[in-house]
């Protein structure tokens, strides 16, 4: 059960306090490049874990059923501390952003509950390659937000104001990754239904 695979995989997930415990106080630049390297570094161990699994034939019942819990905890802890210190707030719209996140994190549960209601009919839901556009919107948000409050001077003027270009980018992608979610949610959906009486 020890592998290098699952222990990368468990690192991630005792990572999750930490990274929250860096992002609660929103004025505070160090915690918040200290997050960034951490967000990361737990983004990479993401990569390899499943990488190293396959490429040495150790993939795992155990690492199967973690890999994908470790991704949901930490992105909706991301979302709910970011949302808690008013980070998800941008011009224009205010903190209207928040609704993106809430699409993320519904979807997250509902997809978790139809895999677990399909597991027992012996129907697999397989990642779709939009899914993984999703997932890199996602990450690519996430990881973007929290640079903007490390780089809290990364400024531009637009339209009389002086915008953060991470933060911009951030809630762009993070409204992409929503519009991503729903197409992908209603997908697995259809899959889903077909098995419902």
């Amino acid at each position: 059960m020890l592998t290098l695979p699952n222990i990368l995989t468990l690192s991630r997930i005792f990572a999750v306090p930490l990274l929250a415990f860096l992002l609660w106080w929103p004025d505070w630049v160090l915690g918040y490049a200290l997050a960034f390297a951490l967000y990361c570094l737990m983004g990479i161990t993401d990569y390899f874990d499943g990488y190293l699994a396959r490429s040495s034939g150790t993939v795992s019942k155990l690492g199967v059923f973690l890999d994908p819990i470790a991704d949901k905890i930490m992105v909706a802890a991301v979302i709910l501390v970011l949302t808690a210190q008013g980070i998800l707030r941008g011009p224009y719209v205010g903190d209207m952003h928040v609704i993106a996140g809430l699409v993320i994190l519904i979807r997250e549960i509902a997809v978790s509950g139809l895999r677990e209601f399909l597991g027992p009919l012996r129907v697999s839901i397989p990642v779709s390659k939009l899914a993984k556009w999703k997932t890199t919107f996602q990450m690519i948000s996430l990881g973007a937000l929290i640079l903007g409050k490390a780089m809290p001077w990364w400024n531009t003027p637009f339209a009389g104001a002086a915008i953060n270009i991470p933060h911009t980018v951030g809630l762009t992608t993070l409204w992409g990754a929503a519009v991503l979610t729903l197409i992908t949610g209603w997908d697995y959906l259809r899959v889903g239904l077909k098995h419902m009486d």
